[in-house]
This record gives structure tokens, sequence and C-alpha cells, in this order.
């Protein structure tokens, strides 16, 4: 094995990505092999680091010395001073608001708010890698599971853990599998859900790229635990780099023999395939997924029967999504002790979120269930940029709610933010300003749903469609008093009515802004004026 006295990692996100990062990985090794440091220093391309508005982000080790927004055109300045001459470039580091430079991670008021769990590996491995993730610990959860615990065991581990579902709805993972297991018929299947759709919502993909070994891990774990051969990645084929990687990394861990045939000399075989979505957002729905994956139209079933009892072709199935599956091998290797002491008594563990919006430091970041908004906003997030106000945050993604200062305290876990009337959802964190205007931002998340309806069920079909009529109407001032009636009465009935979680959710964001700005709407419907400006019909 080589050995090497530094590594530069380069982060390869999708953001970063964006951003000519791979431009400036080959310039590095380039110029590390100009200064004929190529025996000395390694460049490794790994997953998101996490603060996605700095980016390209470089990182030395071992110093762990930060750079950020990084041009290939700084490549040369960085080799030469600190790779060959052991000095920072002092003009790459991290600068906050009229504080002293950053160096290091830890000194990055970013990173000192959260825990790392699910996004243990991010940014450390190269996510390329089997080695890699195994000197991590990786692997070693499964092969635990299948040398000294029976599928019962393993299944009591996750279910006393108290992991929810991290996919928005917050159902208790081990009692899930308890489900599938316990149901007749061979053979059983295990799904990961890797279908995001919602603006705002990248979590998933980020950690798919930054440590896929840790869901196939997951995975195998969970097809022992219910009695399931055969796994599938359901996942939405704009995500080429997630693919890519995943592709690697399900080769390797066959070649190592850890998915296939007669794991860890057991008997137990486990094997995944990757199965391409077009990109419907209904197809985060779990049984329009399964639809969707035995090659029909991405339309929702009606339940029950759950697809725990009647999944992909009518046999037993667990479908997960891409957070809930990385925390499964911790929670093995570590210990439902251990688990139950972050977060909260009814959400244990830690959740995932993309931060974005009007926020000084937006990204990925992962915090203890319980934390407040107030602490992820201005402890993490750095606050409003430009001495702007705060004024909402969507938590949740698009079919998330919309709540107020006010409620900047609310501890985030699945119970409280509900009854705070929002949702955890699927994890997306939008932050906006005083500037926007409440009314056209619910007409852009009602625009958003008429798109998206799958047009099975009458409810969704035309309440969508309505919804996005009436706010329509009020921006462009032609709405009276009734419409808010009509408005709330269409959104009862909605919450009730449709098939699936698309259409029930649908109006909750117009609800949620009508509940806690009432006062805009008023002035659009009322003195046919828009507060901010925005709504050009009104100005």
């Amino acid at each position: 094995m080589q050995f090497y006295r530094s590594h530069v990692l380069v982060c390869h996100g999708t953001n970063c990505s964006l951003k000519h990062n791979r431009a400036i990985r080959e310039a590095l090794v380039q110029g590390i092999k100009a200064q004929g440091l190529d025996k000395e220093v390694r460049v490794v391309e790994t997953g998101c680091f996490g603060l996605c508005e700095q980016g390209p982000t470089v990182v030395v080790y071992p110093e762990g010395v930060v750079y950020c927004q990084v041009k290939v055109n700084d490549v040369p300045e960085i080799v030469e001073k600190h790779l060959l001459k052991g000095r920072i470039v002092d003009r790459l580091l991290y600068r906050p608001a009229e504080l002293k430079p950053v160096q290091t991670y830890d000194q990055f008021d970013y990173f000192k708010g959260q825990v790392r769990v699910v996004l243990r590996n991010c940014g450390l491995i190269d996510p390329e890698s089997i080695e890699e993730y195994i000197a991590q610990g990786g692997y070693r959860a499964l092969g635990k599971c299948l040398t000294s615990m029976s599928s019962d065991e393993v299944t009591e581990v996750i279910k006393n853990s108290g992991l929810r579902g991290r996919g928005g709805a917050g159902f208790p993972t081990g009692l899930k599998w308890s489900f599938a297991r316990r149901a007749a018929g061979q053979p059983k299947y295990i799904i990961c859900n890797a279908d995001e759709g919602e603006p705002g919502t990248f979590k998933d993909r980020l950690i798919l790229e930054g440590d896929p070994h840790s869901i196939i891990e997951g995975m195998a774990i969970a097809g022992y635990a219910v009695g399931a051969n055969q796994g599938y990645v359901y996942i939405r084929g704009e995500y080429t780099l997630s693919i890519e990687r995943l592709r690697k990394a399900i080769d390797q861990a066959r070649e190592y023999g850890l998915l296939g045939k007669n794991l860890f000399n057991s008997g137990f075989d486990f094997d995944i395939e990757i199965a391409i979505g077009a990109g419907a957002y209904v197809c985060g729905e779990e049984t329009a997924l399964i639809e969707s994956l035995e090659g029909g139209r991405g339309e929702p079933r009606i339940k029950p029967p759950y697809p725990a009892d009647y999944g992909l072709w009518g046999k037993p199935t667990v479908v997960n999504n891409v957070e809930t599956l990385a925390n499964v091998p911790v929670i093995i290797e570590r210990g439902v002790d251990w688990f139950r002491s972050l977060g909260t008594e009814r959400c244990p563990g830690t959740k995932v979120f993309t931060l974005c919006g009007d926020v000084v430091n937006q990204g990925l970041i992962e915090v203890p269930m319980g934390i407040t908004l107030r602490e992820v906003l201005y402890d993490i997030g750095g606050g409003i940029p430009n001495g702007r106000e705060f004024k909402m945050a969507q938590t949740g993604g698009t079919s998330g709610g919309c709540i107020p200062k006010e409620l900047l305290d609310v501890p985030m876990d699945y119970d409280q933010m509900a009854a705070a009337g929002t949702a955890l959802g699927s994890g997306a964190l939008l932050i906006m300003d005083d500037r926007h205007c409440i009314v056209d931002v619910a007409k852009s998340f009602a625009r958003f749903f008429v798109h998206e309806s799958c047009g099975q069920c009458t409810p969704c079909r035309e309440g969508t469609m309505q919804l996005y009529r009436i706010v329509d109407k009020m921006t462009r001032g032609e709405a009276e008093e009734k419409d808010v009636q009509l408005l709330e009465a269409l959104a009862e009935t909605m919450r009730l009515s449709p098939l699936c979680p698309l259409g029930q959710t649908a109006p909750f964001p117009i609800v949620t802004t009508l509940k806690y700005f009432r006062d805009e709407y008023d002035a659009h419907i009322k003195e046919k004026r828009c507060p901010t400006g925005t709504c050009k019909a009104l100005a």
C-alpha cells in the first residue's frame, strides 16, 4: 500500500460539480506532479462537505485546512505555498462576517452544532473506494448481523432504537420491518427510495454521492431482517453522479463477496439492482414507486393493502428511503442506547436537512432531532444576509408548512413540528426574508402541484388547479373575501379525499400561510395592494 504525507480532498458533490471542480482536481494532480510531489501527496475526489455556497471546497489533510470558492487559477498557489512550503494560503480561507478567517472544520460555527451520523463519511472518504469505507468500519455491522444475530434480533434492535422513517411520514422503521417479516409470501423485497422530487430537496442525492456503501450495507441488513434476498434502488434519472457511484459500489461489493451468494458464510444471499425513474414527483410515494418499478405508470395504489403485505409484484416489500437506511449500520454497530442518547424521546437520532434560500450558510447539515429552527438558522446558518429580517421558513419541502418568526423556538422533530402545524417532510428548509410576498410564494407552490399531480384522482387533479386559480386571482387583485373561504373549504376537502399524500398535502403550504400571514392576503383582497410590491398587477 502506498503511503502519502498529505491528502488533498476535492469536494465532488453536485453543487461543486456545477463550479468546475473536476478541472480543479485535474489542475491539482498536474501541479503536484510538476513539483515532484506526486509520491507524497494524493488527490482524492470525495462527497459533499456540506458548506455548498462556499464551493468548490478543497481540504488538505492532515492539517484539515479548508479552502473555499477555489478556482483553477488558485491551484498553483495552493501547491507551491501549502503543499511544497507548508504555508497556509490565507486568502482562500473561509471568512465569516466581521470575524477572523477560519482554517479548519472544528473552527467553523457551521459545523459546531452538527452531529454527523448519516453524513459520517461524506467528505471524509473516497466514495468510490470500498477499501476506505471498510477502513472506517464499513460492513462490520452487516458481518455482526449475519454471524451473531438472528433476523428477529436485528429487527428488535431497529425497533428499540426508535428509528423513524426519514422520508417524511416518520413511520417506525423496525415496526415496518416486522410487518414484512411476518407477512406470508415469497420472495420478499427491499426497496431504497432515492426519488427526490421537491425543489430544494437534495439530501439523499448527496448521501448517495458521498457514501454509497452505507446504503448497500443498510439494505443488506434490512434484507436479512425481513427475509428478502433482492433489493432495488429506485433513483431518479437526473442523479447521474449518484447512479454512477452506486453502480461502482455495487460492483465492488459483489467483488468483495459483500453482495451475492452466501454472505459471510452465513447462507444468506442478497443482491441489489438499480432502477432509474423518469422524474415524477408522485413516484416518491411508495406505491406509485412500486407501480413504476413494475413497468407501469407511476400512480399510487389504494391502501390497504400496504406494501409490507402486498408490494412489488404482489409480494411483501419494505420501502425505506436513503437517509433511513444510512442510519441502520451505525445503529447495529453502536447500539440502541447510543442512538437514543441523540434527539428526543419519541424521535431519537439526527435529521439531515438541506438549508437554502435567504440564509448566509447554505448547504447540507445534520443536527440532533429536537433542535430549534432558531438554532439552525442563526447558529449554523449564520442568519439572514444583507441585514434583512427573517420572514418565514418552509419546513419539509414544497408540501411542508410555512412558519413565522413566532415559531422559531419550536423543537424540530416529527411530533412537535406536526403540533405546530408543519412537518419535517423531505428535510428541505427554505428560508425567506422580508422581501418576499407570501401570496406570490403560495402561488408558486400551487403551480408546482398542478404540474406534478399524476391526475389519477379527481380531488388532486381538479383541486390543485383550483387552488392555483384562486391564489392567482389574489395576486392580480381580482379576488373577493369569499375566495378565502372557498380556498379554506377546498383545502380541507383535499386534506381528506385524495388517494395519496401528494394531493392530501398539496394545500398544506397555502393553509399555513393563510394562518400565519393573513394580513398579506387581506392586503391583496381588501386593499388591492401588495405590501412588498412583488405582484405587478397591484403595483
